[in-house]
């Protein structure tokens, strides 16, 4: 079955993500349903279906399914693009075909899916940490430092919550290090985020920004650290 299932997602990866030039993605959206790419794109999911599958048309269903349902999602997607966020689109886009090809691979494997399973205690614990790494621990640290006012600093041109955005991602890493034992990863994420930092440690005007920049780092480490501790332990008692 997983063998399977590699093979469907790597003939979509080659689909959607290789062979796609930018030329056909943007006269997609422009013609939408109307552009010659459009079929293009799909003959070239037919193909690589084909191809990984290794001309075995006992899967000719999986070759019909596939591509159609594709052609379908990619209608939608782009009709719906200029009124919904790119990124969440994408997004469901992404999960829509992924959706499809589990469904196609359970046709020739069969397999059962308990929604029980996503409900038991390790998979709970799982998920809770990873809230807690993320939007909780972004609230906390926010109420932390809060006290302190950088206004002064503001006014540099920077990515609109880049910041957030950058303290979600380490942690997120901090946390994979630690629950998979690789707490090497955690030293070098640390190497690695010192010397992006370096310049803006030295062109400080004082040792404000500094500390500001050194307490919320900490912070953020901290915080990581204690929660894929805490997912640890806790996981080995259940």
């Amino acid at each position: 079955m997983l063998a399977l299932a590699i093979k469907f997602i790597l003939a979509h990866i080659i689909g959607d993500f290789i062979f796609q030039p930018n030329k056909w993605v943007q006269h997609k959206e422009k013609h939408k349903h109307k552009s010659k790419f459009l079929y293009w794109h799909i003959l070239v999911h037919v193909g690589a279906l084909i191809v990984v599958l290794q001309f075995h048309f006992k899967y000719w269903l999986a070759i019909i399914i596939i591509p159609i349902s594709h052609y379908i999602i990619d209608v939608i997607k782009l009709h719906l693009k200029p009124k919904m966020n790119n990124r969440i689109l994408f997004g469901l886009d992404q999960l829509a075909h992924i959706i499809v090809i589990a469904l196609v691979v359970k046709i020739y494997m069969p397999y059962s899916i308990s929604i029980n399973s996503l409900f038991a205690p390790k998979n709970l614990l799982f998920i809770t940490s990873l809230l807690c790494i993320t939007k909780v621990s972004s609230i906390i640290m926010k109420t932390i430092i809060s006290k302190w006012d950088l206004t002064e600093y503001s006014k540099e041109a920077s990515l609109a919550e880049a910041g957030a955005y950058i303290g979600i991602l380490e942690r997120l890493f901090v946390f994979m290090f630690i629950i998979t034992n690789h707490w090497e990863g955690v030293g070098f994420l640390i190497a690695a985020k010192s010397v992006f930092r370096f310049g803006d440690l030295s062109k400080a005007k004082d040792r404000k920004l500094t500390e500001y920049i050194l307490i919320g780092t900490l912070l953020s480490f901290g915080l990581a650290i204690a929660f894929g501790i805490s997912y640890q332990y806790i996981l080995s008692l259940l």
